[in-house]
């Protein structure tokens, strides 16, 4: 027996568990997301988008989604450092912010840039920045949730598996 076997079994077979151990831990990682409500089901609309065509769709979003987020929540700093503050800019940075969150099914970023946006209509500056810190927040935490799912699903894919949402898992 090699010293790679475990108790026995094959390489093959000993994938076919490593690739099972990694789509339960995908399982209930998705399975976390929408239990705290980070994500809405209009991510798992997006994941259906994702097929054998296309099969780098919903990471390819993901990453936009990320990169876009981060120069959105600096613009909305930017904006609210300014002095006077203009808030017709800082909403219109809200609105594109809470429009993206929307597409992807993030729904605690969203919710928090409901609360962004009435400040605004407010003209409440410092409202703004302590509903800013709590945008930075859950978009941080939301981050951090798609990059490991994002992993899950290349490790996936690297033990010979399909991405799981292609097979439904």
């Amino acid at each position: 027996m090699g010293k790679n076997s475990v108790a026995g079994l094959s390489g093959k077979e000993e994938e076919a568990m490593q690739l099972a151990a990694v789509k339960q831990q995908y399982i209930e990682h998705m399975d976390s997301l929408r239990a705290e409500e980070l994500l809405d089901d209009q991510f798992l609309e997006l994941q259906q988008l994702q097929d054998e065509s296309s099969p780098d769709f919903v990471e390819e979003v993901v990453l936009l989604f990320i990169q876009d987020s981060g120069r959105i929540i600096q613009n909305l700093a930017d904006s609210l450092e300014q002095k006077p503050v203009n808030f017709k800019k800082v909403d219109a940075h809200v609105h594109q912010f809470k429009g993206s969150s929307s597409s992807i099914g993030a729904k605690r970023v969203k919710a928090v840039c409901i609360i962004l946006h009435m400040c605004c209509g407010r003209q409440d500056q410092q409202g703004c920045l302590f509903a800013l810190e709590h945008v930075k927040r859950e978009f941080d935490l939301m981050k951090g949730k798609l990059e490991t799912m994002l992993e899950l699903e290349k490790q996936i894919v690297a033990l010979g598996g399909t991405p799981p949402f292609l097979n439904k898992l």
